[in-house]
């Protein structure tokens, strides 16, 4: 990880490595630094950050993938990352609100309904690494919206 500024950016500086359920865990990185920066970033600061950490991340992605010899290594997930922030800058604050959103994100992520699988599938370089998660972030925010409207 610590042999390119790429790895780090792409492992999640260090939360992707966990040997178990690292996109898990590089969301719950992805969470709590959101959480950390939201108060002093205003929303066109988290538009700019977001948009490019995507393309720092793609490129970085792309990078660590070669150098692993797998374009989407389960230890790469700068893409639950920005996806995951995303998810959170778009939605209404609040910790049940957020916990949800991650429980959405996440089951979305790992069961990929398409066509978050065909764009996993078809795309293997950085940018598909990172767009397959923009999508499982839409199908969270899609839900989110569905289950406020629906609310009482």
């Amino acid at each position: 990880m610590l042999s390119h500024p790429a790895h780090q950016l792409s492992f999640g500086f260090g939360s992707g490595l966990v040997p178990f359920a690292p996109g898990t865990w590089g969301t719950l990185f992805g969470w709590l630094t959101f959480v950390v920066l939201d108060p002093w970033l205003s929303d066109r600061a988290w538009a700019i950050v977001i948009a490019s950490t995507f393309a720092l991340g793609a490129a970085a992605a792309q990078k660590t993938g070669a150098v692993l010899q797998r374009p989407d290594h389960g230890a790469i997930v700068i893409d639950e990352i920005v996806a995951f922030w995303l998810v959170l800058w778009l939605l209404p604050g609040g910790v049940v609100t957020q916990a949800v959103a991650f429980a959405g994100f996440r089951l979305f992520d790992i069961l990929k309904p398409p066509p978050i699988r065909a764009v996993d599938r078809r795309f293997k370089h950085g940018v598909g690494v990172m767009l397959d998660d923009l999508i499982a972030a839409f199908y969270a925010l899609l839900v989110a919206a569905i289950l406020m409207r629906l609310a009482p």
